[in-house]
This record gives C-alpha cells, structure tokens and sequence, in this order.
C-alpha cells in the first residue's frame, strides 16, 4: 500500500471512529436532555430550570455509557471514571451548548410541552445539529490520539467473573431506542393534536335542528 493509499485509509478510518463517538455521545446526551425535560414539565419548572437538569443529565447519562464498556473491560470505578472525563466532557459540552441553542431559538420549542409535535421535532432537529457540531471535535481528539481513543483500548475485552453482567451496549443498538423512543413521541403527539382539533371542532359545530 503506497502512503497516499495508507493516508486515506487512516483518514476513513479516523472519520468512521468519529461518528462512532459522536453517536455514542449522542444517545447519552439525548436520554438525559428528554428525561430533564419530562422531570421540568412534570415539576412545572421554568425553562432555566428545566435546561439545568436536562443538561445535568445529559453529562450523567454520556458518562454512564462510556464507564460501562470500561467496568466491563476490568478497570476499577476511578479509573473509568477518569477516562471517560478525558474522553467525553469535550465532545458533551459542545453537544449541550448546540443543541440548547437550537431548542431556545426555535419559536415555541421549550415551551411545546411533550404532548405536542413541535417539541419532539425540534428535538430531533437540535440533536442532529449538535451531531455535526460535535463531530469534526471528535474527528480533532481521535486524530491526536485523544477523546475516545482513550477508550478503544479497552472496547472488546472479555470481561471476568461478574463483570459479564455488566451491560454492553452497542452503538447501533442505542441510536435505534432513541430514534423509536423519540418517533413514537412524535406520533403520540400528533394523534392527541389530531384528536383535540376534531374535538373542537365537533364543539363548535352548529347543533342540528330537526
């Protein structure tokens, strides 16, 4: 292999681990930002609130995912823990900043409520923003041998003992609950939108007279 064909197969390499880690980021960062958002719309927070919870969670959910590959892998709770902050926080951070931005300069987004088609629209919308905006910062990381690269050492080791237990949850298998979870929102949504405006107007129907 000559080194131009070297090079470009180290860069496809490179851009198929970074969607990887962007996507990885992505599930965790999406199961915490719609769990913020469910707890402030059922606490009846405002929307800083809210956004603080969301995003609070989004960091707790990112790293959870990350640290259980490396539990699995056999390293103490510390020393994944340490890892995944090295690996992680960069590529969460730009995620909640991008994908808050979208949701709060979307009209009516924050205050949709999730029984309502225009919040989980403007959720899917946000979280495929933040996916663009975070990936060329893991393309960056990987590239240096850092982010996660950090972890793919440890990715694929036969666990021992109790450690089996531990989930291993694939990429793949995270985006598509997400996706299901967040269309059948959208669909949930829409029929009680439906429903409501057919109610309406059956009510605002003159009465018949005989």
């Amino acid at each position: 292999m000559d080194h131009s064909s070297h090079e470009h197969h180290r860069m496809g390499s490179t851009n198929a681990m970074a969607v990887s880690a962007t996507l990885h980021c992505l599930t965790g960062c999406a199961i915490g930002e719609i769990l913020g958002l469910v707890l402030g719309t059922a606490w009846g927070l405002g929307n800083v609130a809210t956004i603080a919870i969301a995003v609070a969670l989004a960091f707790l959910f990112g790293y959870a995912l990350s640290t259980l590959p490396l539990l699995r892998a056999g390293l103490g709770v510390g020393a994944a823990l340490t890892v995944v902050l090295a690996a992680d926080t960069l590529s969460i951070a730009t995620m909640e900043v991008v994908d808050n931005l979208v949701m709060a300069v979307v009209p009516g987004a924050m205050e949709a409520g999730l029984v309502n088609p225009v919040f989980w629209l403007s959720m899917m919308l946000a979280l495929t923003v933040a996916f663009f905006a975070a990936w060329p910062v893991n393309r960056y990381l990987l590239a240096r041998g850092k982010g996660h690269a950090l972890t793919h050492e440890f990715h694929g080791a036969t666990p021992a003992g109790a450690r089996r237990f531990i989930p291993d949850l694939a990429t793949s298998t995270l985006v598509a609950a997400i996706t299901a979870f967040m269309l059948g929102g959208l669909l949930v949504s829409t029929a009680d939108e439906l429903g409501a405006e057919r109610e309406t107007g059956h009510a605002s129907a003159p009465a018949h007279r005989p």
